[in-house]
């Protein structure tokens, strides 16, 4: 597999790194306006180029990883230079019509919004297509389970999967933070803290895709009557943990919406 990344930012990146990784097999190019800071992946066995255009034509797939003010100029210079490609867009509210109006009949659009841990083969990206593509977009689908999940949805729902796979990381995050703060309180130094918290949120998730369970089913394990875990769990819901999570979300969206 061939991939041609365009847009060197964080995602492109993360994206790239987690090819090298876990797909060793796909050759991989990433451009970007100033490489100056990612010439580092050419010891992984990435090209990187200032050109967009550079070796394009022998790309499989096509990922756009770019702001969507860019996306008339990318696409204006590297169409006259393709047909027959899968573009996979990551460029958040361009939708498979708007992108397929843009790049014509003779290339296929896809939408995908993965997150920065696909260096560690971690993503969640969420992928949607037409039905005339779906064959085409399976190429994408397994690119991307290399790099985790690779769960396929309605586009109506893509918004949704923006807040809920991407900004959703930066609210793990949040969480590994304050529990880490609180190891701080309680007597750890926020080393040691930082690793117990972050560990403990590896192995609820691993555990969680390993069994396919509702969450609440794992949480019964290791509550106990009259124990400190559901006396945690009742303070922290007394002050709002579900619900201000659950607003937070829904908040994003109606962001992402206007």
């Amino acid at each position: 597999m061939k991939v041609h990344i365009i847009g060197g930012g964080n995602l492109g990146v993360s994206i790239a790194l987690g090819l090298s990784k876990f797909s060793p097999d796909s050759k991989v190019t990433i451009t970007r306006r100033n490489t100056a800071s990612i010439l580092y992946l050419e010891k992984l066995g990435v090209t990187v180029s200032t050109i967009n255009i550079h070796q394009i034509q022998e790309a499989d797939i096509i990922v756009l990883t770019i702001k969507p003010y860019q996306v008339d100029t990318v696409l204006a210079e590297i169409l006259p230079a393709i047909t027959n490609k899968i573009i996979a867009s990551a460029v958040s509210g361009l939708s498979i019509e708007n992108l397929q109006n843009k790049i014509g009949t003779s290339n296929s659009a896809v939408r995908i919004m993965p997150n920065i841990a696909a260096q560690f083969g971690a993503s969640a990206t969420c992928i949607a297509f037409n039905e005339k593509d779906k064959e085409k977009a399976q190429d994408v689908v397994a690119l991307f389970q290399s790099l985790g999940t690779a769960p396929i949805i309605d586009e109506k729902l893509m918004d949704a999967a923006t807040v809920l796979a991407a900004s959703g990381t930066a609210f793990a995050l949040r969480y590994i933070r304050a529990s880490m703060q609180a190891g701080i309180e309680i007597g750890f130094d926020w080393q040691t803290a930082l690793a117990i918290s972050a560990q403990t949120v590896k192995g609820a998730a691993e555990m969680l895709l390993e069994e396919k369970v509702h969450p609440e089913q794992l949480i019964d394990r290791v509550t106990t009557p009259q124990g400190c875990t559901i006396a945690g769990l009742n303070e922290m819901e007394m002050h709002g943990f579900s619900s201000s999570l659950i607003r937070g979300i829904k908040t994003s969206l109606k962001q992402i919406k206007g």
